[in-house]
């Protein structure tokens, strides 16, 4: 563990970004988040594809799980991390780290050297989700905040829409590696976009030590853990001893970081974070809306397909009434927080809307007409937009400008772990009710007429999680949110 000390003459030169500045600022580090959502949804159409020309077919979930693995449990370490060395270093390591996967992905003579190239991206990658909410907290007052929520739920819904396409695009009619080639000039973009701006950050930083042993812990916890929650049930059954193997190790590594963060001097996650009652459930809360959010974009097109008939295309043009729910959702939340003085209500109306949408897709499952179905998606989006601004702002807010970086970590990675085990049990759910998942599978299903009870259960599984988010909102304390006078006043390294 070695001392990162930070001169005052770096604190001191730093000036404030104008307004200009702020917004080329925040351009980038939205591209950089499109790099990663964009990774995140390009690649699955493309699967068939590269399976066929590298062979070893079978390890093709593992292009997404190994993505997921490192992505997930590197979001928290790279908070930490830029509150030590600053954002525009950190970012600019989580870029780099990014575009070397992409480039080892590109250049795959093999299945194997492929899937190292997707960890690879995953480490890059989980801090680009982090580090730009990051940013854009260090830049804007939380009071102000807001508003930019819809430009990061608008950067998931074009990542959401452009993914697939130009996935199945360029790996049906030029060649699956141009899926990671397009990595490259983007990112070397966003790199030449906030290279300059980014120097005028002030730092915020003191005397700080990395915690190593904890952040192995975390990372090594957490991949268990996926691990466990991406097999049980597909390639294992869950009681298996290798799925109640990881799972078993997963918690006694989570039972040792939390002693270690108890008694080490400065651990990976303050304890005072923790502590803070509103980033607690605050993160709760983003944790059960992923699970919902997550798990009802992944099986809403199989229902779409399998008990109404649609094709693949039709069924992802049917999304869009969701994503674009999401989306107008947090636009509208970004807007109104700055306005009320309760926000939190915001939040609470909004999950108590998404959870009746939820409630009567999981009624009317097998009996509402395509256009009913299309209400319901976009009321459910439109509900769980308004959760993701209120969320963020009220977490941030909670904490002083030294702990910004870890707090965000923490919101991300919660966030990230929320969408894996929503997906992870709505597919046990799935299993259980006799709803294969296989790609032999899932094509058998795809006549109307599929007996619908199945999906019953996952839409009330997606209404349960969604009431959970809810008691969270409801527990979460409520600060003035702070205005630009105080967010303003420069940093001053101790």
């Amino acid at each position: 563990m070695n001392k990162i000390t930070f001169p005052n003459e770096k604190a001191a030169a730093a000036s404030v970004p104008s307004e200009s500045e702020k917004n080329i600022i925040i351009a980038g580090v939205l591209l950089s988040m499109l790099l990663a959502a964009l990774d995140q949804t390009i690649v699955a159409p493309a699967m068939p594809t590269i399976g066929e020309a590298i062979g070893h077919p079978e390890y093709l979930p593992w292009l997404v799980t190994g993505y997921l693995l490192t992505a997930t449990a590197m979001a928290p370490l790279y908070g930490k991390i830029s509150d030590v060395h600053g954002r525009r270093p950190t970012i600019f390591a989580a870029i780099i780290i990014f575009l070397a996967g992409s480039l080892i992905s590109a250049l795959a003579p093999n299945m194997l050297v492929l899937i190292i190239g997707r960890a690879v991206q995953g480490l890059g990658g989980g801090g680009l989700f982090a580090l730009s909410q990051t940013v854009i907290g260090d830049l804007v007052p939380p009071r102000e905040r807001a508003r930019y929520a819809a430009w990061i739920s608008g950067t998931w819904a074009v990542a959401s829409i452009a993914g697939p396409l130009l996935g199945g695009t360029f790996a049906q009619h030029l060649h699956w590696s141009l899926i990671f080639w397009i990595n490259i000039p983007l990112g070397l973009m966003a790199l030449a976009i906030i290279n300059n701006p980014l120097k005028k950050l002030p730092v915020s930083a003191r005397a700080h030590r990395i915690d190593a042993a904890g952040a192995m812990l975390l990372v090594v916890a957490t991949a268990l853990l996926l691990l466990a929650l991406n097999w049980g049930g597909s390639r294992y059954s869950w009681l298996s001893p290798i799925i109640v193997g990881l799972l078993g190790c997963s918690a006694a590594l989570w039972a040792v970081f939390g002693l270690r963060l108890q008694r080490t001097e400065e651990p990976l996650i303050s304890l005072e974070v923790l502590g803070n009652s509103v980033v607690r459930c605050g993160t709760l809360a983003m944790f059960t809306v992923q699970a919902a959010n997550v798990g009802l974009s992944v099986y809403l097109p199989v229902y779409m397909q399998s008990v109404y008939g649609l094709s693949a295309s039709s069924s992802g043009i049917a999304m869009l009434g969701l994503l674009l729910g999401t989306v107008v959702g947090a636009m509208a939340s970004g807007r109104a927080i700055p306005r009320i003085a309760h926000y939190k209500m915001i939040a609470i109306i909004g999950a108590l809307f998404s959870l009746v949408c939820l409630t009567a897709l999981a009624l009317l499952a097998g009996h509402s007409s395509l256009i009913v179905l299309e209400f319901l998606t976009i009321g459910a989006g439109l509900g769980t937009g308004t959760t993701f601004p209120v969320a963020t702002v009220s977490v941030q807010n909670a904490v002083d400008q030294a702990h910004l970086g870890v707090a965000t970590g923490v919101l991300t990675f919660l966030r990230s772990l929320g969408g894996a085990l929503g997906v992870a049990i709505l597919g046990a759910i799935a299993l259980g009710n006799g709803l294969p998942l296989g790609g032999e599978g899932l094509q058998a299903l795809n006549t109307a007429g599929t007996a619908a009870m199945p999906f019953a259960y996952i839409f009330f599984a997606c209404a349960t999680t969604m009431a959970l988010s809810l008691v969270a909102f409801h527990f979460m304390p409520e600060k003035p949110l702070r205005g630009r006078a105080e967010s303003d006043t420069p940093v001053i390294v101790e």
